[in-house]
C-alpha cells in the first residue's frame, strides 16, 4: 500500500495520542498494582492459573517447586535485583475431531514463550522506563486449518510452524505513573478488546474475537503477528482508564490487490516492521469498580471501544467494473473500499467471591461487537461465559468454565453467496454464521503447572459452507473437538 492512503488517519491518530498526554499533564495518583489480563487492575475473582493468550495476566513460576534445580545458579534473584526478568511458558495440545469437520483427524501443536523484561531504572538510571520482549517457537498442525475447516479457530496457539519475534518495545511512565507511553512492535490483543474472566478458554476467539481477526488485514496485529505502534493509557486512579493504539494497519502485508500468501508466510520471523501501511486506530475506555481492599461490592469493569482502519479493502461481492464477482464475465478482483470500522463492548463482573478468599468464586463475561463496513466478513460477534475457580473443595486453585461465541457473516459476503447460486444454477448453502460452545477444566498439578480437559461444539463451521470434498453433500457438518491442554510456566 501507498503511504499516502495512510498518513490522514497516522496524523489524526497521533493527534489524539498527544491531546490524551496532555490531558494527563495535569493529573497526580498513584498506580494500583497490574495483575489481571491486559494489564489492568484484577476484576475476575475466575482469573485463570494459567492462560496462554497474549493478555496474559499474573502467572506463577514452577520453579519454587522443583527446589534446588528450579534456579541451580541462583541467578534469578541476583537478575531480579538488577533489573533483568526472564520467563519461559510452554503449552502443548492434543486435540481432535471425532464427528463433523471437513475431515476427520487429530494433531499435536505447542508453543514455547521466551520472555525479557528490563526495569531500566534499576539498570540504568531511566526512571520509569521498561523494555520487553517475547518470542514465541512454534510447531505442529492446526486443527482448525487442516480438518474443522472453521473460522472460530480451536486453539489460541494455532499457527504455522515458525520462530518469531511477537513483541519488542519500550515503556515510559509519565505524570506520577498516571500515563503510560509504549513504542515498538506491539500486539493490540496483549491489552484491548480483553476479557480477564475469558482467559481461561482455549478457543482463539476467547482471546481476539473473530471480528477483528478476520476483518483486519493479516488478522490485526494479534498472534502471532504483531506490528510497530505507539500506545498511550492514562490511568488517573479512580477506577476510570483510557487507551489508544495507532498500529501500521497491515502486520505482514498482505492486503493486496491479488494477494493470495498466507500472511504468517509474507513475515515468518515477526521482523517485518512495516511502517508505510495505512494506519489502524484503536481505543477504549474502561471503569472498573470495587477493585481495592475492603470494598463493599464485588469486582467488575465495563469497558467500550472501537477501531478504524483508514486503508482500501476488497469487495467480497463487487468487481473494479461494478460487476458480480459471481458474474463471468467479472474481472475477478474485488472493488476496492475505503476503511473498516467496529465498536465494541465489554462486561466483566465477580457475581460470587469464596468468604475469606479473593481468588476464588464465579466469574461472568460478555462481549459484543459491530462492524457496519462492506468490507467485514464478519458483522456482528457475540461471546460469553461463566467460569468457578475453587469450585471442588481441596481444588482451590482449579478453573471450570463454559463459554460461548457466536459470529455472523457480513451482509456483502451473504449477497455473494446468493450471486454464485444464481450464475451458476447450482444449490450451494448460503453462509450465515458460525457459534462455537466450549467447556473446559484447569487442574493445577503443581504452582506453575496446569492441565486442561476441553470441549468444543463449533456449529456451521464456515459460516455453513458446502463440504470442499463432496459439495452436493451440502454444509460441513457440525464438529466436536476434544483435547487436552499442559502448561509450564518457569
Amino acid at each position: 500500500m501507498a503511504a499516502a492512503h495512510g498518513a490522514p488517519g497516522m496524523r489524526a491518530a497521533a493527534a489524539a495520542v498527544w491531546a490524551l498526554a496532555a490531558t494527563a499533564a495535569a493529573a497526580q495518583g498513584s498506580r494500583p498494582v497490574y495483575e489481571g489480563a491486559g494489564n489492568d487492575p484484577r476484576v475476575s475473582v475466575a482469573q485463570p492459573e494459567s492462560t496462554s493468550q497474549s493478555s496474559g495476566g499474573y502467572m506463577r513460576s514452577i520453579a519454587p517447586a522443583l527446589g534446588p534445580i528450579g534456579d541451580p545458579l541462583g541467578l534469578r534473584p541476583t537478575l531480579k535485583a538488577r533489573g533483568i526478568e526472564y520467563g519461559l511458558s510452554y503449552f502443548l495440545d492434543i486435540l481432535g475431531n471425532p464427528r463433523g469437520g471437513v475431515r476427520r483427524g487429530a494433531i499435536v501443536e505447542d508453543r514455547l514463550n521466551l520472555r525479557l523484561n528490563l526495569d531500566l531504572e534499576r539498570l540504568a538510571g531511566w526512571e520509569g522506563a521498561t523494555a520487553h520482549a517475547n518470542a514465541y517457537f512454534i510447531h505442529g498442525t492446526g486443527l482448525s486449518r487442516y480438518y474443522v475447516g472453521n473460522l472460530l479457530t480451536t486453539s489460541v496457539i494455532e499457527a504455522l510452524p515458525s520462530s518469531r519475534l511477537y513483541v519488542l518495545w519500550l515503556d515510559q511512565q509519565l505524570f506520577d505513573n498516571t500515563l503510560g507511553v509504549r513504542i515498538g512492535q506491539q500486539g493490540a490483543d496483549t491489552e484491548f478488546f480483553v476479557s480477564q474472566t475469558a482467559t481461561l478458554f482455549v478457543n482463539s476467539t476467547f482471546g481476539w474475537p473473530a471480528i477483528t481477526g478476520l476483518d483486519l488485514p493479516s488478522g490485526g496485529p494479534a498472534y502471532p503477528l504483531a506490528t510497530p505502534a505507539i500506545r498511550a493509557k492514562y490511568v488517573p486512579g479512580n477506577g476510570f482508564s483510557l487507551q489508544v493504539g495507532l498500529y501500521d494497519g497491515d502486520p505482514a502485508g498482505a492486503n493486496r490487490p491479488g494477494n493470495t500468501v498466507d500472511p504468517q508466510r509474507l513475515d515468518p520471523a515477526g521482523t517485518a516492521f512495516r511502517l508505510r501501511d495505512p494506519a489502524l486506530l484503536i481505543a477504549e475506555a474502561t471503569y472498573a469498580y470495587n477493585t481495592r481492599p475492603g470494598s463493599a461490592g464485588l469486582p467488575g469493569d465495563i469497558t467500550i471501544g472501537g477501531w478504524r482502519h483508514a486503508g482500501r479493502f476488497a469487495s467480497l461481492r463487487t468487481d473494479i467494473t461494478g460487476l458480480p464477482l459471481a458474474d463471468p464475465n467479472a474481472a475477478g478482483f474485488g472493488r476496492r473500499l475505503r476503511g473498516n470500522a467496529g465498536i465494541y463492548a465489554i462486561y466483566d463482573q465477580t457475581l460470587y467471591q469464596e468468604p475469606g478468599k479473593d481468588d476464588e468464586g464465579l466469574g461472568f463475561f460478555v462481549r459484543a461487537a459491530y462492524s457496519p463496513s462492506r468490507s467485514s466478513l464478519i458483522d456482528a460477534y457475540l461471546d460469553a461465559g461463566l467460569a468457578y475457580r475453587g469450585l471442588i473443595p481441596g481444588r482451590d486453585a482449579d478453573t471450570v468454565g463454559v463459554s460461548v461465541a457466536y459470529a455472523r457473516i457480513g451482509g456483502d459476503a451473504r449477497g455473494a453467496d446468493d450471486d454464485t447460486i444464481r450464475f451458476t444454477g447450482r444449490p450451494m448453502p448460503r453462509r450465515r454464521a458460525e457459534s462455537v460452545i466450549e467447556v473446559t477444566y484447569q487442574a493445577v498439578v503443581a504452582p506453575g503447572f496446569t492441565v486442561q480437559p476441553d470441549v468444543q461444539l463449533v456449529l456451521h463451521p464456515g459460516g455453513g459452507i458446502a463440504d470442499p470434498r463432496d459439495p452436493n453433500a451440502g454444509r460441513v457438518k457440525n464438529a466436536l473437538v476434544l483435547g487436552i491442554r499442559a502448561a509450564v510456566h518457569y
